[in-house]
């Protein structure tokens, strides 16, 4: 699936992976491909994108995800 992880000052990811992992403000949440859709709230932590590479954390303060059309767009502070 697609990812993307844009900041008001720069884009910290954009690439393909296995699974997102992202701090919900009703607790942590996981996505994988052919997930339904959705649009929620972040509160701060880490946000945890797994590809063939590897596992990267991205540390947020906050923010929005949505999850639409096997894609995942999180806007973090």
């Amino acid at each position: 699936m697609k990812v993307e992880i844009i900041t008001p000052d720069k884009s910290l990811f954009k690439g393909e992976a296995i699974s997102v992992t992202v701090p919900g403000v009703d607790g942590s949440m996981g996505f994988l491909s052919n997930h339904a859709p959705l649009i929620t709230v972040l509160k701060a932590g880490d946000v945890k994108v797994k590809s063939t590479a590897g596992t990267e954390v991205f540390p947020v303060k906050g923010g929005v995800v949505e999850v639409s059309n096997n894609t995942v767009i999180v806007l973090a502070e």
